[in-house]
């Protein structure tokens, strides 16, 4: 289909990976992605679920790319979730419109009835937030980033708090240590999906295969095992998690900083600074390691963990917001 200068059609992977990279990278500066990253975020995505893509290619290369698929977080039939990015230099030409036209008329053809995306209030995203205004989405959630650097903190003042923790019982150890426990990943993943179900994140979610959770969590090349806490119960035995009762995770983009993906304690040993710890215990291992930035999300109503990185010396960064568009499922 050509619309002026640019062609719209398939991805062709993975000769494709290199220009779409450059696309997401210079849409977004601020999280870029590599060829090798996008090839492995494909090759563990969860086959059974929807996906359909599109890119935009002008004078042989690729200047956009689109995609629309169910989100694994939060499957619903009807319900999917997607991105849209066009090259700055690209702007202007009707290639967003006409990538956002194609992925619509795919999904609605499905009984699509709603259409979900991220996006921050950044200045760099001023214009997408603009292109869905005007296709009627609203924003309908907010995400908090928050950064820190181990650099600038004084992690020897939570000495008492990791103190206190192992009087309680409770070991904090590396998931990389824990490489030699058979059941280490079907714990793990047990006792994310009891954590999530705890986090108010605005949806209902829905668990994910065990094969696909390990490629997309524990496989993912951006893992830091090294840098990812477990906090285990040693006397405890649980049918499903065994004697974990806490994770927190990080994990390493491609510019050199951190994020934290997750971070959550088992109800029973909530209240115990047993979270803040597992997040002392990844910051001390970096600053061994060497120190940098680390980034976190939290959503608004999460006013426990907001306050825990406050006291921990995150500041709060962007924004990031959740556009909604209801469609109705009609054709």
């Amino acid at each position: 289909m050509n619309r002026a200068d640019f062609v719209l059609r398939a991805p062709r992977k993975p000769d494709d990976y290199p220009d779409v990279a450059a696309v997401l990278c210079a849409a977004d500066p601020e999280w870029p992605v590599t060829p090798e990253l996008l090839r492995a975020w494909d090759e563990a995505r969860d086959p059974n679920l929807f996906l359909t893509e599109v890119v935009a290619e002008q004078a042989g290369r690729v200047v956009g790319v689109g995609r629309l698929g169910h989100d694994d977080f939060a499957f619903e039939e009807g319900r999917y979730w997607g991105s849209l990015s066009v090259h700055p230099d690209a702007r202007g030409r009707g290639i967003g419109g006409a990538l956002y036209a194609e992925l619509l008329k795919q999904v609605q053809a499905r009984g699509a009835r709603e259409l979900r995306t991220m996006l921050s209030d950044q200045a760099h995203h001023a214009p997408g937030r603009a292109f869905l205004d005007r296709r009627g989405f609203r924003p309908v959630w907010e995400r908090y980033e928050s950064r820190l650097d181990t650099r600038q903190v004084d992690l020897g003042g939570f000495d008492g708090l990791l103190a206190t923790v192992a009087a309680d019982g409770v070991e904090l150890r590396s998931i990389a240590a824990l490489a030699a426990d058979p059941e280490r990943d079907r714990r793990l993943w047990e006792l994310d999906w009891q954590l999530f179900q705890d986090v108010p994140l605005g949806t209902v979610l829905t668990k994910r295969p065990f094969e696909a959770w390990v490629k997309q969590e524990l496989e993912d090349p951006t893992f830091a095992p090294e840098l990812s806490f477990v906090a285990l119960r040693p006397d405890l035995d649980d049918p499903l998690t065994g004697p974990y009762v806490g994770y927190s995770t990080l994990g390493r983009n491609p510019a050199g900083f951190f994020s934290i993906r997750m971070t959550g304690v088992r109800r029973a040993d909530r209240g115990r600074g047993i979270a803040k710890a597992l997040k002392v215990a990844a910051m001390r291992a970096l600053a061994a390691a060497g120190g940098g930035e680390i980034r976190t999300f939290n959503d608004r109503p999460n006013v426990a963990m907001l306050e825990m990185n406050r006291a921990l010396g995150f500041v709060r960064g962007p924004t990031h917001l959740r556009y909604e568009l209801q469609l109705g499922g009609e054709v």
